[in-house]
């Protein structure tokens, strides 16, 4: 095996945390392998797209086969998390296992559960209550006994609600800048005036990167660079300056089909819709301090954001 193939970094999954790490692994110069079930897609400078089914333990096995570092950032049906994640899991970390590889988790808020507000920092208590939250908490679990055990490294990275270049299904995503750019409706959910975080995209990959590059931090949580917590009122006041008029704005107090939210994801993310009636808060500063990696300023995503929206709308 060649030095080249013990660098390669694999990343499970090609949406938008899955493409941007891949493109973000190649910049610093590691060959890597983006796979999903189709093996398709534009080309990507220095990655090697690659079909594979990872639920499958024959199919984690092949996508894994060579790799250093391995990255799960799989995307599932909203609906069909709480049955297919786990089987995802086991079959990664039996795959990873065989290899020799280190993993890099990227993780959700959920295991935290309703937090009353609090700010969520690593050492906040795992209090989900949900199904899905309860899920991910079992996971996250499972993952640092298998490293506790010595059977894989690992390292769980956990990111707020994503927001940037090519996030389309995500509450300031495809339900927000296309409408504020083209004067429709655009959707918010909850109470719009208490603080949210989101995590840049790109933010994203450079954590996750940062953690595959740097093995002093496995065998525990971390949160990725993300910036201070404002309110979804400020964003679109910010959106507002950078587009010269005011958004239609349509709160959702409750969750209901609507827009790109159809009414399968809505009745599964009902339980979640605490998210949104009280404060989310993450602080990474830990991250932060450990790997001197800041978040991008809000004001410069929101303008990323709005140039990449643009550019998808036209025609």
């Amino acid at each position: 095996m060649s030095a080249a193939d013990r660098d390669l970094h694999t990343v499970l999954g090609a949406g938008p945390a899955g493409t941007t790490l891949a493109v973000e692994l190649a910049r610093r110069g590691h060959p890597v392998r983006l796979v999903d079930r189709a093996g398709a897609g534009d080309p990507l400078e220095g990655v090697e797209r690659f079909a594979a089914d990872v639920s499958t333990p024959e199919g984690a096995l092949a996508a894994v086969e060579g790799a250093a570092v391995v990255y799960p950032c799989v995307n599932v049906a909203y609906h069909l998390q709480v049955e297919v994640m786990p089987r995802i899991q086991r079959a990664v970390l039996g795959a990873v296992e065989t290899a020799g590889a280190r993993l890099v988790v990227l993780d959700t808020l959920y295991p935290y559960g309703e937090t009353r507000g609090e700010v969520m920092t690593e050492d906040t208590p795992w209090r989900a209550t949900s199904r899905k939250g309860r899920m991910r908490a079992r996971l996250d679990e499972d993952y640092l006994a298998a490293h506790r055990e010595g059977r894989v490294r690992a390292v769980l990275a956990r990111s707020a609600d994503f927001v940037g270049p090519g996030v389309l299904n995500s509450t300031l995503g495809g339900a927000a800048f296309p409408a504020a750019l083209t004067g429709g409706e655009v959707l918010a959910m909850g109470d719009i005036d208490l603080p949210h975080s989101y995590t840049n995209i790109g933010d994203v990959a450079t954590g996750l990167a940062t953690l595959g590059e740097r093995p002093e931090g496995d065998g525990r949580v971390w949160h990725l660079p993300t910036a201070p917590a404002v309110t979804t009122r400020e964003i679109h006041a910010m959106i507002e300056r950078r587009v010269g008029g005011a958004l239609r704005t349509v709160v959702l107090d409750a969750p209901r089909p609507v827009g790109p939210f159809d009414e399968v994801f809505m009745r599964e993310y009902e339980e979640m819709f605490y998210q949104h009636t009280e404060a989310q808060i993450m602080d990474s500063s830990a991250f932060e301090r450990t790997f001197g990696v800041r978040p991008t300023p809000l004001s410069e995503t929101i303008d990323t954001t709005l140039d990449w929206y643009r550019g998808l709308l036209t025609p």
